[in-house]
């Protein structure tokens, strides 16, 4: 991450709602991503056991490795998309993430911690990119993104965050973001088949279900497929996440039908 990636958060204001979003309690230990010159950092070291501060700028990781000296704070200097987060006391862990993260990695380092177990995240992101993450289905916003986090986490956007709160001002509206680790409330069959077909039919949202999965399953004949005339005659956006999983494991049963030698189109990750 460079140093042009970095907007560092000058409100006052903004970052006492941070802190009290994230509930913190002297037992937390808490992982802060990209701790800039450690104004956040500051503020949660007061309030918990101990703050694991990522910085992967060498000049930012020395400037707060000075000023956290004898605290309770651990400067980690590296790129937290490639460190890897474990529960076991010989290698950092914690409870709670709260970070201004950069917007360049936004959705990797999402899905990345979504793989470790923690408590609740306070994270802030990209306006745009805050909204899918939290969009309903029936939204404009709402679509692979939007249900590939929510089927690991409840999604809460919080605040919106003004340019000027940082230093320099990024060209765009920020939003605060709560992440809370829950089961999920539906099943899906296959993950991996499941990340594809939200590809295929969000890369055509405009289209109806029936033309979207005509084309990603190579079935001519939807009947099939068991689906009510009035489904496929819907667009992906109109339809629960639980009901898209369901459609998902009906396609992945008739591409499985067909012919040896079928061609097979992967893309994305769930």
């Amino acid at each position: 991450m460079a140093i042009s990636d970095q907007h560092i958060l000058i409100d006052d204001l903004v970052l006492h709602n941070i802190i009290e979003y994230a509930d913190l309690r002297h037992r937390d230990v808490v992982l802060e991503i990209g701790a800039g010159t450690g104004v956040l950092t500051e503020e949660l070291r007061k309030r918990v056991r101990a703050v694991f501060a990522i910085e992967s700028d060498a000049t930012f990781a020395e400037l707060l490795n000075r000023r956290f000296e004898g605290t309770n704070v651990e400067v980690i200097h590296g790129d937290a998309l490639k460190l890897e987060f474990s529960e076991s006391a010989s290698k950092f862990s914690f409870n709670k993430i709260v970070s201004n993260l950069p917007y360049s990695i936004s959705s990797e380092i999402t899905f990345k911690l979504l793989k470790y177990p923690f408590e609740m995240a306070v994270l802030m992101y990209q306006y745009e990119f805050a909204r899918r993450m939290a969009a309903p289905h029936g939204s404009k916003e709402y679509g692979k993104l939007s249900i590939c986090v929510q089927y690991r986490a409840l999604v809460e956007l919080l605040e919106i965050v003004p340019p000027e709160a940082f230093s320099p001002e990024p060209g765009v509206r920020s939003a605060i973001v709560r992440v809370t680790p829950r089961a999920p409330e539906y099943e899906v069959s296959d993950p991996a088949f499941f990340s594809r077909f939200l590809t295929a039919v969000f890369s055509q949202r405009r289209k109806k279900l029936k033309n979207s999965i005509a084309a990603f399953t190579g079935v001519k004949d939807l009947k099939n497929l068991g689906l009510s005339g009035k489904v496929l005659d819907k667009r992906p956006e109109e339809l629960p996440a639980a009901e898209l999983a369901l459609i998902s494991d009906k396609c992945m049963m008739a591409r499985q039908e067909r012919p040896t030698g079928s061609t097979d189109s992967r893309n994305g990750n769930y």
